[in-house]
């Protein structure tokens, strides 16, 4: 394997919430343009070793972390914790999706745009065709190209939350992390996200929480688990048992 088929390294990493332990001593790494789900008990921490990809932990009260978190940005390595990294930046560069969609107060349109007028873009026409190219990429355009001046929180679930992987794709993340992305959908609106999943992979890494083993084994190309604060690699996909 060589330096550019890796793109995450985590080294040593403790996270804790107050004095409550809840990753320990992990090491590991996650190659580039491929997908690899995170799985395990519920509780385990699995949505907090998401937030430490882009400091989103940063946001949460009495959180605190220990180590080394290594990303390769741009075709540089950098620690994402290190002294003057912009947060903004990371937060284009690794993009996140919840488990539930959460549209703007606004038009289809706008949704879309706003991380791009966030990044302080004003040219009316390179927007525009972001948008579009991002609603083309999350298998959306099609069904809202005549109707992108409505309110978002019109569209179905299913809609909803290609909508806010559309949003995440509109400044080109190099990482994309997913929270359970399907889990509150129905079961064509989940395949349709499947597959949309796996025309991401040449252009991004993606990181994915899924409780769903049936789901795993369809779209990751590696899995991790983990339990009592550990992460490990797990080499029979096939062979998981559901949690």
């Amino acid at each position: 394997m060589t330096d550019t088929d890796i793109k995450i390294e985590l080294n040593d990493l403790y996270f804790f919430y107050g004095a409550r332990p809840i990753l320990s001593d992990i090491r590991a790494s996650f190659k580039a343009h491929k997908l690899t789900a995170v799985v395990g008990p519920s509780g385990q921490g699995k949505s907090t070793l998401l937030s430490v990809f882009n400091r989103l932990w940063e946001e949460i009260p009495e959180a605190h972390l220990k180590g080394e978190v290594k990303i390769s940005l741009d075709g540089r390595w950098l620690d994402v914790n290190g002294d003057g990294f912009p947060i903004e930046r990371l937060r284009r560069k690794v993009a996140m999706v919840f488990q539930d969609p959460n549209p703007l107060p606004m038009s289809i349109y706008k949704n879309v745009a706003f991380p791009l007028k966030l990044a302080g873009m004003k040219d009316k026409a390179i927007i525009e065709a972001k948008v579009c190219g991002a609603l083309q990429q999350a298998f959306l355009w099609e069904e809202v190209k005549d109707r992108l001046g409505e309110d978002a929180r019109t569209l179905s679930g299913g809609q909803q939350q290609r909508l806010c992987i559309a949003r995440t794709l509109v400044t080109k993340p190099e990482i994309l992390l997913l929270d359970e992305p399907t889990a509150s959908l129905d079961a064509r609106a989940c395949d349709v996200i499947e597959n949309l999943l796996k025309t991401l992979k040449p252009h991004c890494t993606i990181i994915m929480v899924s409780h769903y083993m049936d789901q795993v084994r369809r779209v990751a190309d590696c899995v991790m688990e983990l339990t009592q604060g550990s992460l490990q690699h797990c080499d029979g996909i096939m062979n998981l048992d559901a949690s």
